[in-house]
């Protein structure tokens, strides 16, 4: 068990993973751009089975029967929601993405985020985040509802953008990159505390049970909520299922 410090960053192992990290999180942020964040999050269900088999071999730990009940719970949820997720109406520019993310029940949710991460930043974390799992991780996964969010919005804009329709032309684009910039950056910080201050077999389920569970609930709002921004009648059939969420 660690202390939650940066003695990380002075090891070549840590940097290799941070290399092998942004690769795959540059695949995952095409995949935002491409599909529904509702979709494509539950699939990171595999970074659990991955993470616990490499601590049980690199880490030495063990990794007992309620946790591998876990993974497999993990992943069977994960199926399900993919499954039955539902699909997006096609968006057409990075302004409308920005509507939807300033419709007062989205607002409403990024207010309580702000609120519930300085809280668990100043007071939670000096005083139990060393002694409660859910305190770093609760950052990380409140952090990084928003982070998914505003990637699925930049990689939308880049995408149109590559299509002919320049979306880096909207102040909104380069809010979002910088929204994506900042959550990544404290999600990073405090997920690195978590895991060199507790076993990563414990961290893994528990950061990826939270972070897609408020990724979906961010999602089914802000997606929701844009829907009464069109007459039900120009809404493709399967926008209907999203308006059942």
């Amino acid at each position: 068990m660690g202390y939650g410090g940066y003695a990380y960053l002075l090891e070549p192992l840590w940097w290799l993973g941070m290399v092998t990290m942004i690769v795959g999180e540059v695949a995952n942020f095409v995949a935002y751009a491409f599909a529904p964040a509702i979709l494509v999050t539950p699939l990171g269900a595999l970074s659990i089975i991955v993470s616990a088999i490499l601590a049980h071999f690199m880490l030495k730990e063990k990794l007992h029967q309620l946790g591998v009940l876990g993974c497999i719970m993990c992943i069977s949820g994960s199926v399900i929601i993919v499954i039955h997720a539902p699909q997006e109406s096609p968006i057409t520019s990075v302004q409308e993405i920005w509507a939807m993310a300033t419709q007062p029940a989205f607002l409403l949710y990024l207010g309580s985020v702000i609120v519930l991460v300085v809280l668990l930043i100043l007071y939670f974390a000096p005083r139990c985040g060393h002694t409660n799992v859910l305190v770093f991780t609760g950052i990380c996964s409140l952090m990084g509802s928003l982070s998914v969010m505003s990637v699925k919005a930049l990689g939308t804009a880049l995408k149109l953008t590559f299509e002919g329709k320049n979306q880096l032309v909207y102040l909104e684009t380069w809010f979002f990159m910088f929204i994506v910039a900042t959550c990544v950056i404290i999600q990073m910080n405090y997920l690195n505390k978590a895991l060199d201050t507790f076993n990563t077999a414990v961290v893994s389920p528990i950061y990826y049970v939270m972070f897609t569970s408020l990724t979906i609930i961010a999602s089914v709002i802000m997606f929701k909520v844009s829907m009464h921004l069109y007459p039900l009648h120009c809404l493709p059939d399967s926008s209907v299922v999203t308006v059942k969420l």
